[in-house]
């Protein structure tokens, strides 16, 4: 199998190296082609990933011409100008492809459409940041797939994390939270690790309490499938300290925040279709 990468920016490269780590465990024979407007990132991310699976940087019409999967990692205000370059390249294909899409608010139809081939294989993907810890939290969709064509999307993925699927009129709900959700989350844990300091603590240590703390709380939750308002109320000792630590968030908003930075993505989204 060939996977082409357009695009090796922090999406396109997380996954690209993901993809490569899964072949690798295949035992080669895969191959992995890259192409990226800045050649020279291409290039370095090529030599990077190389241990794990053949790679090589190409033009892009090459790569449109010989991957059985192309990833598309360009931004979405500049896909309809990549894919004319390939459009006639991808219509004079008569093997079956699958494009894989990665851009925020561009339908399976809209990408078919620019591509100009309107029936072709496509699933389209919203990752997060994460895949590239091998703990991403992706959604898909697909349009036009074979069972064997998603399966062996599905196995190919495998070392970036979870995914689940997704009808496409929800993908950029879930990715309000998902794909938006890692930025909270950081901004959160610093604010914890800030907290922290402001305590007393020193910043790498109040940092490493705060990242674990996140990472164990969400592994708890996720292993135990209780409600996490179950789970606080666990942590939560009557006339204890965490319970004037939660009256404090409550206090200031935390909550309606939260929901508020998630429908915020999502109306932003909206507005990019």
């Amino acid at each position: 199998m060939k996977y082409g990468f357009i695009g090796c920016g922090n999406m396109g490269g997380a996954l690209a190296r993901c993809v490569a780590k899964e072949a690798g465990k295949k035992g080669g024979g895969d191959e992995i082609l890259l192409n990226n407007k800045t050649a020279s990132k291409a290039e370095a991310l090529a030599k990077e990933i190389s241990a794990d699976c053949t790679a090589n940087c190409t033009d892009i019409r090459t790569l449109a011409k010989t991957s059985d999967y192309i990833f598309l990692g360009v931004k979405p205000q500049f896909m309809e100008d990549m894919l004319e370059e390939i459009e006639d390249v991808l219509a004079e294909r008569r093997e079956r492809f699958v494009l894989v899409s990665m851009a925020a608010g561009l339908s399976t139809d809209k990408i078919l459409k620019m591509a100009g081939v309107p029936k072709c294989p496509i699933i389209r993907i919203m990752p997060n940041l994460a895949v590239s810890a091998g703990e991403g939290m992706t959604l898909y969709c697909s349009k036009n797939c074979s069972e064997e064509e998603t399966a062996a999307f599905l196995e190919i993925m495998n070392c970036s994390g979870k995914l689940a699927q997704l009808p496409e009129n929800l993908i950029d709900a879930g990715s309000a939270v998902s794909g938006c959700g890692p930025a909270f989350v950081f901004m959160f844990i610093e604010a914890l690790a800030d907290g922290g300091v402001a305590c007393g603590l020193p910043r790498d240590r109040a940092q490493l309490l705060a990242a674990q703390t996140l990472l164990g709380s969400a592994k708890l939750l996720l292993e135990s499938g209780k409600h996490p308002g179950q789970l606080k109320d666990n942590v939560c000792s009557p006339a204890g300290t965490t319970i004037e630590g939660v009256l404090a968030l409550e206090n200031g908003g935390f909550r309606s925040l939260a929901q508020d930075a998630v429908i915020a993505a999502y109306n932003r989204t909206l507005e990019l279709k």
